[in-house]
């Protein structure tokens, strides 16, 4: 296992999302990785598993980026939730220190433990200094119809439309997930790579959402491009990853499942 991949992101003490389900997938594809925490997600058993959020101090982020990318050479990384406007600062200064091949970024939007104005902020931040560095984006059903400008995504065609408008903010290549929220029995994803569109469809897994499917699909991706695959394979792979990830999901005592990340080549 020679291969390398660098994830920033929050954690997520379940297990299910954030950092923990990102190295898990890595580790799943073969390669190696790495991680800087940017915040401390955890739900809230005894307040109807909301979220409890604690942003990581940028000094401290700043710190674990420096000793990541001085022990490593790395060229591929993962962008996950960042939580502030202060993190989202202190990252995109460290990304614009070297050359990445590849920054995969999930635009994680509007994280439920924090205040609606200090969540938007941070989505304003997110969108002009993250946005613009990132050669893949994959938002969700939400995070696409916000980033888009588009009241509702109802069909495949507005997948389309998001993924082009998403694009024309600075990614070269855009995935939109569809998820549970399309409406029909497939879920459908939309790869534009501004020339060609690429839509991936499957049969639904259930209608309920699965805690770190969004997660562990952009670690795919990245996991795929740190070894060398183009962009339209490793977003394939990602997605039978998560399907098989969903198709094992892990039921726990939570109202929802987690995503198991298994490689698709494996039983």
């Amino acid at each position: 296992m020679t291969n390398r991949a660098y994830v920033i992101a929050g954690s997520e003490a379940t297990g299910g999302a954030g950092i923990q389900a990102d190295l898990k997938a890595f580790q799943e594809l073969g390669v190696y990785g790495m991680g800087t925490i940017t915040c401390i997600v955890s739900f809230d058993p005894g307040n109807g598993w909301g979220h409890r959020f604690v942003p990581v101090d940028p000094g401290v982020i700043a710190d674990q980026i420096e000793a990541a990318t001085a022990c490593h050479d790395l060229d591929v990384v993962k962008i996950g939730m960042l939580g502030t406007p202060d993190t989202i600062d202190v990252v995109s200064k460290a990304l614009q220190r070297q050359t990445w091949r590849h920054v995969v970024l999930d635009p994680v939007l509007i994280c439920k433990g924090q205040e609606p104005g200090a969540a938007l902020d941070t989505d304003k931040a997110l969108t002009a200094q993250i946005l613009p560095l990132a050669t893949v984006i994959t938002p969700n059903h939400f995070e696409a119809r916000t980033l888009a400008g588009m009241e509702s995504i109802e069909t495949v065609d507005d997948l389309v439309e998001a993924a082009r408008r998403i694009r024309e903010l600075g990614p070269r290549h855009v995935v939109v997930k569809g998820g549970t929220e399309l409406p029909g029995p497939d879920a459908v994803d939309v790869y534009f790579d501004g020339e060609e569109v690429t839509v991936l469809s499957a049969p639904k897994i259930g209608e309920e959402r699965v805690s770190g499917a969004g997660c562990t699909f952009a670690a795919a991706i990245t996991a795929e491009l740190a070894k060398g695959a183009e962009v339209g394979d490793a977003v394939r792979t990602a997605k039978a990853m998560v399907r098989e990830g969903i198709s094992q999901r892990l039921t726990t005592h939570a109202p929802f499942a987690s995503v198991v990340p298994v490689s698709p080549s494996q039983p």
